[in-house]
């Protein structure tokens, strides 16, 4: 039987998983506090919550699970960091056939659409790094901001597909703060880059979809800027 301080160490990871599932904070909180009171015995807390968050997410839209799994790998794999053949418990595959949903899976995020990316970042050196991954996976900077007014500025002038944000600005505010101000005009996914994600999920208040541990890579950006532009909504094979 589930421990109540298992479950508890388990939730944020659980929290990420399914809000970068649906690309949205309260629909993955629902699917979280959906999937807690009937989770397996047959593995890990960790791995049942996410098994049941998956299975929800496929029961969803039932033409279209099959489809799904692929995304789950990447997420599974790439997000949550956990091994292939763990993924494949959880979404139900032997791991020859997680293997191959995988592969296809990676090719349509390399295949994904580019968008515009508005960075907010203070630190110069970790901005241009940030600059040359979002090209790298072929996506156009319009912007780098590297205080709070400057992020609001940059937005209302330039626009953008993407906003890819750090928390801490330093003396020059703070990322969250910049972002809601955006959003109050403007409707754009956000990815936030953190060293300490967990702290941005516990579903108190309003929390972002996508948080991204630093350092990252990247393969992981990639995945990433799919997820948030497409907001699951474009199913990888």
């Amino acid at each position: 039987m589930t421990s109540a301080t298992e479950l508890i160490a388990v939730l944020p990871y659980a929290r990420r998983f399914a809000r970068a599932l649906t690309g949205s904070q309260a629909e993955g909180d629902a699917l979280v506090a959906q999937a807690i009171p009937d989770l397996s015995d047959e593995l890990s807390v960790k791995l049942a919550l996410y098994a049941r968050i998956a299975r929800l997410t496929q029961d969803m839209d039932i033409a279209g699970s099959g489809r799904k799994l692929g995304r789950h790998l990447l997420l599974l794999t790439s997000l949550e960091e956990i091994t292939l053949a763990e993924a494949a418990q959880v979404v139900g595959l032997d791991e020859e056939e997680a293997t191959e949903r995988l592969a296809e899976a990676r090719a349509a995020v390399k295949a994904a659409s580019a968008t515009e990316v508005l960075i907010i970042e203070d630190e110069p050196v970790i901005a241009m790094d940030l600059r040359m991954l979002v090209q790298g996976c072929g996506h156009r900077v319009v912007g780098i901001a590297a205080t709070e007014a400057e992020a609001v500025r940059l937005a209302a002038e330039k626009g953008a597909g993407l906003i890819l944000a750090d928390i801490n600005l330093g003396r020059g505010g703070n990322g969250i703060q910049a972002v809601r101000r955006i959003l109050e005009t403007l409707d754009i996914p956000v990815i936030f880059v953190t060293a300490y994600p967990e702290q941005l999920l516990t579903a108190q208040g309003v929390e972002p979809a996508f948080v991204m541990r630093k350092p990252f890579d990247p393969v992981t950006l990639a995945i990433f800027t799919y997820q948030a532009i497409t907001a699951g909504r474009v199913p990888l094979h």
